[in-house]
């Protein structure tokens, strides 16, 4: 049976020729290996989290783990969207067929940037894990990640699905190690982590005040955010009103336990405030264990970190396929991002997201995590704004998982993540805000007047049911 969306938002399909469509080749186990590996624990263990060791000290798995329980509501509400409504433009097809196309088109914008940016982010990482075999500038082994990413993505996605899978194994691994090391050397108790302290400049240690965690949550809610990308893969994975939400909340619990069980080790494992607050976590292995090890915990993290570009350029070529089949850029654009390769990838759209990740490798890192939390937290804010509309007209009585406890999961995700927005630092928000923006201009003075044309957000049909 075929079973297609009838929605009060969405938009009647573009003329002219039929939208091409991705074809389902994956199940649950390949869309998690996709989907785990976009989250990319351990590249996200080894990259990410030393920067909130600098500022978090003892309080870093704390603020994680807080970061993890909101990451549940959003899941709840990407699980119901994603199976309601399964297609690879992600956020902002949900979003658009709930809440308007202006509401859409923004969270589009913010997506792109996230899409954007974090690949380069953690390709960056690079350097210092191969450190130990060869010494390269962080941008020019960035850029190097970013440009065999992109080639790597331009591959059939089955395939794609089995090599990160490989990789993702050793990340597994490396963690693992990280997480047994770091237990068997404590050199205090887990009380230490409800107790925030962090090295002071000049010696001594500082408190880690309430407004740090708060300010901090924006990037604990970047370090699990890959699991969304089962809601770009939607139009490739089998049965996806079943395996969606399957693919979500699975990807979550997992790639928690794996970054938050280390990061409770090392808290416990460092030899002091100091060496915490560093973040030098490939140091501290070394030390608890002997070169060695610390050798091969670095080249697994270096191999994690090539195995999350590939998957993020996958999926962040989706998203631009995507936006190209429904409209949202003039027609010559719209045609060349909308092409498939010979194995069904979209190609130009990998090659857009691929290479200019390669250009920001070159750009200042503070800066691009800043925009980064900044926009993750307004992206979650505005799905959950569309959570509160997925029940209502004709929404509900489409055939989809539904979250417990709704409507209250997205009013109080709404209540917290506002507030989470509000106290980030002002550069980051003008940055964001500046882009946002020009988007909305863009909207206005080129989508908007041209609404029969552009910004028709397509649902596929589902094959599957």
């Amino acid at each position: 049976m075929t079973d297609t969306l009838s929605a009060p938002h969405a938009l009647a399909p573009a003329t002219g020729p039929t939208p091409q469509k991705l074809k389902r080749s994956i199940g649950v186990v390949g869309g998690t290996l996709l989907t785990l590996s976009c989250v990319t624990p351990a590249s996200t263990l080894f990259v990410v989290v030393p920067d909130l060791f600098s500022g978090l000290g003892t309080f870093t798995a704390l603020t994680i783990a807080i970061g993890s329980l909101l990451c549940i509501g959003v899941a709840f509400c990407y699980s119901e969207l994603g199976t309601l409504i399964p297609s690879a433009g992600g956020e902002y097809a949900m979003v658009s067929t709930l809440a308007g196309r202006l509401a859409g088109w923004l969270v589009f914008v913010l997506s792109l940037l996230v899409v954007m940016i974090v690949p380069p982010v953690i390709a960056m990482g690079t350097a210092d894990y191969l450190a130990p075999v060869v010494h390269v500038p962080a941008a020019l082994a960035g850029a190097g990640v970013m440009l065999l990413a992109t080639l790597a993505g331009l591959l059939d996605l089955r395939a794609n699905a089995w090599i990160t899978g490989v990789f993702l194994v050793l990340e597994v691994v490396a963690a693992a190690v990280v997480a047994v090391l770091g237990f068997a050397h404590s050199e205090r108790g887990t009380d230490a982590l409800t107790h925030g302290q962090v090295a002071a400049e000049g010696g001594g240690h500082s408190a880690v005040t309430a407004g740090l965690v708060i300010s901090g949550l924006a990037i604990a809610l970047f370090i699990t955010q890959g699991f969304s990308t089962a809601v770009y893969l939607s139009e490739e994975l089998e049965n996806p009103r079943r395996n969606v939400a399957r693919t979500v909340l699975a990807t979550l619990a997992i790639s928690t336990a794996v970054i938050l069980v280390p990061v409770i080790a090392i808290t416990v494992g460092a030899p002091d405030l100091e060496t915490l607050t560093s973040g030098d976590i490939s140091g501290m292995v070394t030390a608890w264990s002997n070169s060695a090890v610390g050798t091969f915990v670095s080249l697994c993290v270096a191999l994690a970190i090539v195995n999350a570009g590939i998957v993020m350029v996958i999926q962040n070529s989706r998203v631009l396929f995507a936006s190209a089949r429904d409209k949202a850029w003039p027609d010559p654009v719209n045609n060349a991002l909308s092409r498939l390769g010979r194995f069904g990838s979209p190609w130009v759209a990998t090659l857009v997201v691929g290479v200019p990740g390669a250009a920001l490798c070159f750009v200042n890192l503070d800066t691009l995590y800043g925009v980064t939390g900044v926009s993750v937290t307004g992206m979650y804010l505005l799905v959950a704004v569309a959570a509160l509309f997925s029940r209502r007209g004709a929404h509900g009585g489409t055939r989809a998982w539904r979250m417990p406890l709704w409507p209250a999961v997205p009013a109080v995700l709404i209540a917290v993540l506002g507030y989470v927005l509000v106290q980030q630092d002002t550069a980051y928000l003008l940055w964001t805000g500046g882009i946002t923006a020009a988007a909305t201009l863009y909207w206005a003075l080129y989508l908007r007047p041209r609404q029969d044309s552009r910004w028709l957000v397509s649902l596929p049909e589902d094959a599957g049911h």
